[in-house]
């Protein structure tokens, strides 16, 4: 699936110390700059302050559960796929107060879910990453039960997205057809681009608010040479994916196969760390825990990120409904690949590679869909 020609006829040019003042308008703009930067071994999204805090001239090396930094020979910054973290968690908190109970003159007071009103400006994002972004919106703007807080966090956000000019070790975006060519859902898009040995940022927009930022960033049209060689780039990360996965008629196929072999062979390896779904920018399960002070004067509700893979995710009067490592893995796989169709009207997944990369044991998604459409056909021609 190679990419559609990503640029528009207003598509600008600018040297990558220009970044510095892209970062200081969308801070005089009042946003909190979120970018990737380089910490505890990987590529992770903070708050950055400076151009000086991205991952210049640093690559990473991915395959199924391993993951390394290497310098690059060249000052790239982003040359490098996606790490451990995800953009949802700034709209979609790991652990979020939903409401709290103060005892008052004798009486409780209610305090709902405070509006997180701080502007974002989300930097560096991915087009898996967008469409990740995409799929959250489905859930949680998007059904009979809006998430206000969520709601008040994502209309606060300006996205500067980046095309992919690289494919990671266990990237499959192109299969899954949400990249490496960014093709909405931002503000500012940046490409980067070496033409003959020159460094350089390519910058298209997509709204009236990123036109305005990037008209204060001295910049030049773009040549039809640059806009070649960035085209280039994009349709390359497209040929060298580390991963393929075929998606034709993939939620048949595991109706069909709920009972195969291959979930047994799966569950002698998975360790239900749950990983997968920590790692993963769309999964959206939830626990609630409710709590008091000791001297009860303080009640209160806190939301925590959740996983198909605990046991008592899916516990019930009686006992959990998935004890066994084969039913957590069946159910995360299942429902990202077959289940989220029906429920939202697109796959789960969006071929980032994260739960490949930060599996332990290097259980690979799409090696486990090969696996079972084989045994299918291997199924249909002994009958």
């Amino acid at each position: 699936m190679s990419p559609k020609a990503p640029f528009s006829n207003s598509v600008r040019s600018f040297s990558p110390e220009q970044i510095s003042l892209l970062i200081g308008c969308l801070s005089r703009r009042g946003y909190e700059v979120i970018a990737p930067t380089l910490r505890d071994g990987a590529i992770v999204y903070d708050r950055i302050a400076s151009p000086n805090e991205l991952p210049k001239g640093w690559t990473d090396e991915q395959q199924a559960g391993k993951y390394q930094l290497k310098k690059r020979q060249d000052g790239a910054l982003f040359g490098y796929s996606v790490g451990p973290h995800s953009w949802k968690k700034f709209l979609f908190p790991s652990v979020n107060c939903v409401w709290a109970a103060q005892r008052v003159n004798g009486h409780f007071r209610v305090m709902t879910e405070e509006s997180d009103s701080v502007r974002r400006a989300f930097f560096g994002v991915r087009a898996c990453e967008l469409s990740a972004l995409a799929i959250q919106d489905k859930v949680f703007l998007e059904s009979a039960y809006v998430d206000f807080g969520y709601k008040t966090r994502r209309q606060n956000v300006f996205l500067v997205a980046v095309n992919c000019t690289q494919a990671g070790g266990t990237c499959f975006c192109d299969s899954m057809g949400t990249g490496p060519q960014v093709s909405s859902g931002y503000d500012i898009l940046l490409t980067e681009i070496f033409p003959h040995g020159e460094h350089l940022l390519l910058a298209d927009t997509a709204t009236p608010i990123g036109e305005e930022v990037l008209a204060e960033i001295p910049s030049q049209p773009a040549t039809k040479e640059q806009i070649a060689a960035a085209t280039a780039a994009v349709e390359s990360a497209a040929t060298h994916m580390g991963r393929t996965m075929a998606t034709s008629g993939l939620k048949e196929l595991l109706y069909r196969n709920v009972e195969n072999p291959r979930w047994d062979a799966l569950a002698e390896r998975c360790l239900s760390c749950a990983n997968c779904t920590m790692v993963c920018p769309t999964c959206f399960c939830s626990t609630v825990e409710d709590g008091t002070d000791l001297a009860g004067h303080r009640a209160e509700r806190i939301r925590k990120w959740d996983s198909c893979f605990t046991t008592d995710f899916s516990y019930i009067h009686g006992g959990s409904v998935r004890a066994t490592p084969r039913s957590k893995f069946r159910q995360w796989m299942m429902h990202k690949l077959a289940y989220w169709n029906d429920q939202f009207g697109t796959s789960g997944c969006t071929g980032c590679g994260r739960c490949i990369t930060w599996c332990p044991v290097g259980i690979d998604i799409t090696e486990e869909v090969r696996a079972i459409r084989d045994s299918e056909a291997t199924a249909s021609i002994s009958l």
